[in-house]
């Protein structure tokens, strides 16, 4: 591909970003979508969540989106989301509230920039009925243990059988003592061990009863839901992670378009959410090397089933600092990122100019849509000498509805519990 003539695209598509407040287009052509989509580059770069919480704010203030759903763990996530809507019995205060985030890699939520979200959110609610108040949410599959404890702690103040299925599930899971991979390897390698037929009966046990609940009752009893979403998705991803293909990462991003979709039943038929995942799950696999290796995300799940009501905004970066780990479950470092390696979308947005940049991307746009380049994916897990690893072969006109591109960005600002591996 002629690098020239994609510079000369990139020069006359792209403008200079100055942030949300002036992202007005932006922000009017997300606003038509029922699910907006924020992505990031990765997991550990303050002005990616702090763009992400400015653009978030508009789409809720000026166009009424009611909730945010983010890659994280439902528990966790709604000890946090009691907070913002001021329910009874909650956290004191927003950094009280993020202390559920315990489990690594925490500073993905457990941060500076997440406490003034959390703040603004809650001011925004203070004054709103229940039913108008905006929520927070996670949707990821790792809670298994911790959404296992919420059912039986919030059964246990009810009456009927829906507690005797909870326990059987839990005695299932019992005998691996919370260790996700032993339940994995036994259960692959020896099916009769699988607690699936007992998290599916659960699951059904608890379906849409928020239906039917008292009006005070309604999100708990969601909770309860998606908790044994979260046990069921759990169960069948570690149980398929053993192999080391990509049906583990499927089952994943399955499992979040279910719970943004459970969501958005919870919330109305009108209701619209904003969501918060990496590059690598918002923005569309289809047009990415993750095709060609069996691998779907939510992206592309939500743009085959809802198709224009899907709006996709991906982000980059050329050089900074970020927040990771050497290894999993490694102690919390910044990090130096390199600048973007040469011929990369990244380093061809810096060298069309050093400037912060918005990128709105429109139908029939033919250097920039058969232009497959690479896109930085930085993950919990960083190893900046190994940079070329670090690059999706992406078309990203395709890939995404909207890019910003920030030419250097800083670590995220962790709280000091947060740095505790």
């Amino acid at each position: 591909m002629n690098e020239e003539l994609i510079l000369q695209s990139i020069r006359k598509l792209a403008r200079k970003y100055t942030g949300a407040e002036d992202a007005n287009e932006l922000i009017d052509r997300a606003s038509s979508a029922k699910f907006v989509l924020l992505g990031e580059a990765s997991h550990g770069t303050s002005e990616f969540y702090t763009d992400r919480a400015a653009l978030s704010k508009r789409l809720i203030t000026e166009y009424g989106y009611r909730f945010i759903a983010v890659e994280g763990d439902w528990p966790s996530c709604y000890t946090l989301n009691r907070y913002v809507k001021g329910c009874s019995a909650a956290a004191k205060d927003a950094r009280e509230a993020l202390m559920d985030f315990a489990r690594w890699p925490s500073w993905m939520w457990l941060n500076r920039e997440i406490v003034e979200l959390a703040e603004w959110l809650r001011r925004y609610n203070a004054d709103k009925p229940d039913a108008e108040k905006v929520g927070f949410y996670g949707i990821d599959i790792y809670s298994l243990w911790e959404s296992m404890d919420e059912i039986l702690k919030y059964l246990g103040t009810k009456e009927g059988a829906d507690i005797e299925a909870a326990k059987r599930a839990f005695e299932c899971f019992q005998p691996y003592g919370g260790d996700e991979q032993r339940y994995g390897v036994s259960a692959a390698l020896y099916g009769e061990d699988s607690c699936e037929e007992e998290v599916v009966t659960l699951l059904r046990k608890l379906q849409d009863k928020w239906k039917e609940a008292q009006p005070d009752d309604r999100e708990n009893t969601l909770s309860a839901e998606m908790n044994a979403m979260a046990v069921q998705g759990g169960e069948a991803y570690y149980r398929t992670m053993i192999r080391h293909d990509a049906e583990s990462w499927n089952v994943r991003d399955r499992h979040m378009v279910q719970a943004i979709e459970k969501l958005a039943d919870f919330h109305g038929p009108q209701a619209r959410a904003i969501i918060w995942e990496h590059n690598t799950h918002i923005g569309d696999a289809r047009y990415t090397d993750m095709a060609a290796d069996g691998m779907i995300n939510v992206g592309q799940l939500l743009r085959e089933k809802y198709g224009k009501d899907v709006y996709a905004i991906g982000y980059g970066t050329y050089q900074g600092t970020v927040i990771a780990g050497r290894s999993w479950g490694a102690p919390s470092q910044e990090m130096k990122v390199p600048k973007a390696i040469e011929g990369s979308w990244e380093e061809l947005l810096h060298r069309s100019g050093a400037e912060n940049k918005l990128l709105l991307f429109e139908d029939g746009q033919p250097v920039l849509d058969d232009a497959i380049l690479g896109n930085r994916a930085i993950g919990v897990v960083y190893h900046p000498e190994r940079e070329r690893g670090n690059y999706v072969p992406t078309a990203v006109s395709k890939r995404y509805d909207a890019f910003i591109f920030l030419d250097e960005t800083k670590a995220l600002s962790p709280l000091e519990s947060a740095l505790v591996p």
